[in-house]
């Protein structure tokens, strides 16, 4: 019950403090936190009828979390404002709890690879310590220095290696949740397969906490590969981009574990803002591919005999390859730090849009010359292995007209290929309203059935996911 007590509480009222734990740098701090709109104002949101946090709850939480109630109202700012400085919540009594961070590991089916951890692990601590066993985690993220397991798989997010290892709903085998009820739902199997009755856990992975809790995940983790090969490449254009990524699908095939892209004004960014250095440089895209396998020998001539072909092509200009764990992590920087590096730049509006491939760089051309210089930058990157774009506009600050000029035309420019609004991130508080985009009317109403059954007072995570159901 305290679980369900402290969630329904807080959660609606706090985002997480703003950090970004992978990289040293400080994040932007302009606009200051006192600039940013209440999201309540911003978006004319109207609070549901829910209780106000008395002295008892806080009595109630200090007693079972002892040190963790906040009254600071300069520290409770940090908690009021998202990292990207884009939404502002009201700690209505101006006291806050910090959540209880849960446990390490519970442990990991020997040689099976099955992983059973509670929610509050962060990732890149579950990747080491999956590696040291030598298995790996299936889900990699430019945030996995911060982000939490129960997140991850709340919001199904995708990440670099989707590519190789599939969505986490392939990947997670089992959840523990606590619903709204206060109830405990253990469907926490190991098991490859189970036909028996509705897969339960599914509901859950990707509907970003408003069904349930999630406290416990296992999650099946591939072997660590023993070879890792990683080339950093310029092309000439996207239809090169976009030809070298068939070419290398082909000749790579099961070595092959990533293939990202980044045009030039997302490069730009890193190297002005984080001042991070680019071997590659002169080329209007960039790519990003990274084999992994077991046999470095047979790893590095599939490798080479590619890279022959892509350049005497005239598929890619410029390239350089690295094996040292060092370098590649290096390499990845300049893709996972794109998101860090747009925040230096002013505020920013973001889209994470699944198109067909031939298609995904002509959104970014179309809103760059829809926006013209009421826009700062425009820039496009992404997972294109799997189609998935990210769209990041920047501005010196926020303006409604600018944000006026970007939507709905990029949900209706992305609406006309039958594809989604949102391939990774989830709709959350931004995008509930433009569902209709990516679902038919049928699955949004059965969507809200579903809402209304499983937590009827609307107290997991409200204002999120669903526009308001007509029940």
């Amino acid at each position: 019950f305290w679980q369900v007590r402290i969630f329904s509480v807080i959660q609606h009222l706090v985002p997480s403090p703003r950090r970004w734990q992978s990289s040293p740098q400080t994040l932007n701090t302009t606009p200051s936190l006192q600039e940013v709109m209440l999201t309540s104002e911003r978006y004319g949101v109207q609070r549901l009828p829910f209780s106000h946090v008395s002295n008892r709850d806080l009595a109630f939480f200090e007693c079972l979390m002892p040190g963790r109630v906040i009254t600071d109202p300069d520290e409770l700012k940090l908690f009021n404002v998202d990292w990207l400085q884009s939404v502002r919540g009201w700690c209505l009594t101006g006291h806050l709890v910090r959540c209880l961070h849960f446990g390490p590991c519970l442990g990991k089916r020997g040689g099976t690879g099955i992983l059973i951890c509670q929610a509050g692990c962060i990732l890149e601590n579950l990747s080491q310590y999956l590696e040291s066993m030598d298995f790996t985690m299936p889900l990699d993220l430019g945030a996995k220095g911060s982000c939490h397991i129960g997140g991850n798989v709340a919001t199904n997010a995708g990440g670099l290696r989707v590519l190789r290892y599939g969505s986490l709903r392939g990947t997670v085998l089992g959840l523990e949740v606590v619903l709204a009820d206060g109830s405990i739902l253990n469907c926490l199997a190991s098991l490859q397969k189970d036909n028996t009755g509705y897969d339960l856990k599914q509901l859950f992975i990707g509907s970003e906490g408003t069904l349930g809790v999630i406290t416990t995940v296992s999650i099946l983790c591939p072997q660590k590969p023993k070879a890792v090969n990683l080339a950093f490449l310029g092309c000439p254009g996207f239809s090169q981009v976009l030809e070298t990524f068939t070419t290398c699908r082909g000749m790579l095939g099961e070595i092959l574990s990533a293939y990202e892209f980044m045009d030039d004004k997302s490069m730009k960014l890193v190297e002005s803002h984080l001042k991070l250095s680019n071997p590659v440089t002169g080329s209007p895209f960039y790519v990003l591919i990274e084999t992994s396998g077991s046999n470095s020998a047979h790893d590095e001539e599939k490798l080479n005999h590619f890279l022959e072909q892509a350049m005497t092509s005239g598929l890619v200009m410029d390239g350089t390859v690295v094996t040292e764990d060092k370098r590649i992590k290096a390499l990845w920087a300049l893709r996972e730090r794109i998101t860090e590096a747009l925040t230096h730049d002013g505020y920013v509006y973001k889209y994470d849009i699944s198109l067909p491939v031939k298609r995904l760089y002509d959104l970014v051309t179309d809103t760059r010359e829809r926006l013209g210089r009421s826009a700062k930058n425009v820039v496009g990157y992404g997972h294109l292995g799997d189609g998935n774009l990210h769209l990041n506009i920047t501005a010196e600050s926020y303006s409604h007209s600018l944000l006026e000029a970007i939507e709905p035309f990029v949900y209706e420019w992305t609406a006309q290929y039958q594809v989604s609004i949102s391939a990774e991130h989830g709709l959350g508080f931004k995008k509930k309203h433009y569902i209709h985009y990516s679902k038919p009317r049928e699955a949004v109403h059965l969507m809200q059935k579903f809402k209304a059954m499983l937590d009827p007072k609307g107290i997991l995570n409200p204002y999120k996911t669903l526009p308001a159901s007509s029940l």
